[in-house]
């Protein structure tokens, strides 16, 4: 039949329910039509019927009837993976959340480096030559988040607003939100870590270390957070805020306290008496939420970013709901 697609369901999309993976590839189908196709058949999983609450497993075979397919978004779920074949200008408008005249608003993808480095070949720094205006004003990058990441990145488009928005991170004029899921429990719901951290070079890269003030080079670092929900005492789902902003500091604070963040590959050391979750993806649990921050021509800029593929994946498993953070976004 014409119009009729098959889509495979990927690594990271296992475990999640029918009805949530269409809302993520399809967010323009209505529940109620998305129920018809369901009840007629029309939506099949492996040639089979399926439910709303059916959960799909990695390679499956998803039918989508055409009223779903004409319904797409191009906005749909993102991984380095998934951009790996467009060009740079089409996979960076996937990732646009907020844009105008001087300022862009991506929502990173985990895994996609923001600057470049010894064997990388794409960056998003390089991506950017795409979007060039008609001046040849190329955007720039005003801060930056780790490669493995996932979520908001903010872009100047202009020399005048990326001065501003500098100046906005420098002074602290900005509220930045990510999301982790860690290790265990924190002793207190919610507090402060302040730390001095130290840069090291190790066979892995560059690391960095708590240590003590005074030493040579160290940095003052403080990052505030709270426990939103917490799975079975083994799993905290935390809020986190970077009051300053060291490479790496959430991460290093997390593990400090003792709750390193899940999927870490520098500062998560291994426990013989702890296993992984079944089910999950061993990537960086860590994502940039969201951003305030005032905007170059006046008002303020306030924009969320959805999770990465497999942090939905291991919210559905630990069934974790986004509104339970009960915050405003």
């Amino acid at each position: 039949m014409a119009n009729v697609e098959q889509k495979t369901v990927e690594d990271d999309e296992a475990g999640m329910r029918l009805d949530r993976w269409f809302k993520v590839h399809y967010p323009d189908l209505a529940f109620g039509a998305l129920q018809k196709l369901l009840r007629t058949g029309q939506v099949r999983v492996d040639g089979g019927r399926a439910k709303s609450e059916t959960r799909l497993e990695a390679g499956q075979t998803v039918r989508i009837p055409p009223m779903a397919a004409a319904s797409v978004l191009e906005k749909g779920p993102m991984t380095a993976r998934t951009i790996r074949n467009q060009s740079d200008e089409e996979a960076l408008k996937r990732m646009i959340l907020f844009e105008d005249k001087k300022v862009l608003v991506l929502n990173k993808p985990a895994g996609l480096a923001v600057q470049g480095g010894s064997g990388l070949n794409r960056h998003i720094d390089g991506m950017l030559e795409a979007l060039r205006n008609a001046k040849g004003e190329k955007p720039r990058l005003v801060h930056r988040i780790d490669r493995d990441t996932s979520g908001i990145l903010v872009v100047a488009r202009t020399r005048g607003a990326a001065q501003k928005l500098t100046g906005s991170f420098r002074t602290r004029d900005t509220q930045k939100t990510y999301w982790a899921l860690v290790k265990g429990v924190p002793k207190k719901r919610e507090g402060r870590i302040s730390t001095w951290l130290l840069k090291e070079q190790t066979p892995d890269g560059d690391k960095m270390r708590v240590c003590k003030h005074g030493e040579p080079d160290a940095d003052h670092a403080v990052s505030d957070y709270r426990v939103i929900q917490v799975a079975g005492h083994q799993l905290s789902w935390l809020e986190m805020e970077p009051v300053t902003g060291r490479t790496h500091q959430l991460r290093v604070h997390a593990a400090h306290m003792g709750n390193p963040i899940l999927g870490d590959p520098k500062y998560f050391e291994d426990d013989p008496n702890w296993e992984f979750p079944g089910g999950m993806q061993k990537k960086l649990h860590l994502h940039a939420r969201r951003i305030v921050i005032p905007h170059p021509d006046g008002g303020v800029i306030n924009v969320t970013a959805s999770l990465p593929p497999h942090m939905v994946q291991s919210w559905n498993l630990l069934g974790f709901k986004e509104s339970d953070a009960d915050t405003e976004e």
